[in-house]
């Protein structure tokens, strides 16, 4: 009688635990974004884009060709042009670094006229969407203006084989409060029933964790 009455107590403490486990792993946040359209209705320019480490830039100085140059910007955020050695170019604008560079060059000709062209960008870590988990590839996107859940999704090669899509999420961070936000995300029922209320508008700096499945 007391090997069945600790036999029976074991099996409802597991059964317990697996309850637990259960509501823990299969928790998901309650908060859901708008669904996005796949196409824009109309593209509208997205934020002041930020110069971000091995930017490649094209610098024009008017009249003056020879002051400019094709240039990456250095890992460690700094640029060197002619003329001009280690200049901060990491989270400026292409305006504000022509700014920049036009102020240190005045010292050397009148009033220059300065461009500053991105020509192939990745952009600061807090404009980067990273897409983490069981994708073909887990990557670190560039954002684009008007850039949607299926645009990353396809960058990365869709979902691995054992990825549990409708149990992804989204985490970004608020401006505004100064937190995270987590957001549920339904890629499975995106990617292999075409649910267009599953696809999502993304912003810069947007985290996407897909889990493998289970079972």
């Amino acid at each position: 009688m007391a090997l069945k009455s600790v036999s029976r107590s074991a099996l409802i403490l597991g059964l317990s635990a697996m309850s637990l486990v259960g509501c823990g792993g299969g928790a998901r946040p309650a908060a859901e974004l708008p669904p996005a359209s796949f196409v824009s209705a109309s593209e509208g320019p997205g934020e002041d884009y930020l110069i971000g480490p091995l930017d490649q830039l094209t610098i024009f100085v008017w009249r003056n060709p020879e002051l400019g140059a094709k240039v990456q910007v250095r890992p460690d955020g700094r640029i060197t042009t002619p003329l001009i050695a280690d200049l901060p170019a990491v989270g400026k604008t292409p305006a504000q670094l022509a700014e920049d560079i036009k102020g240190a060059l005045t010292q050397y000709i009148k009033e220059p006229l300065v461009s500053v062209i991105v020509d192939n960008f990745s952009g600061t870590y807090s404009q980067q969407v990273r897409v983490v988990g069981a994708t073909e590839k887990p990557a670190s996107l560039p954002f684009r203006a008007n850039m949607t859940l299926l645009d990353a999704m396809i960058a990365v090669g869709g979902l691995s084989e054992f990825a549990a899509g409708n149990r992804a999420r989204l985490v970004r961070y608020d401006k505004a409060s100064g937190k995270q936000r987590e957001f549920a995300l339904r890629i499975g029922d995106l990617l292999k029933r075409g649910d267009t209320r599953a696809n999502v508008q993304l912003e810069p700096g947007d985290v996407i964790i897909i889990p493998e499945s289970m079972f």
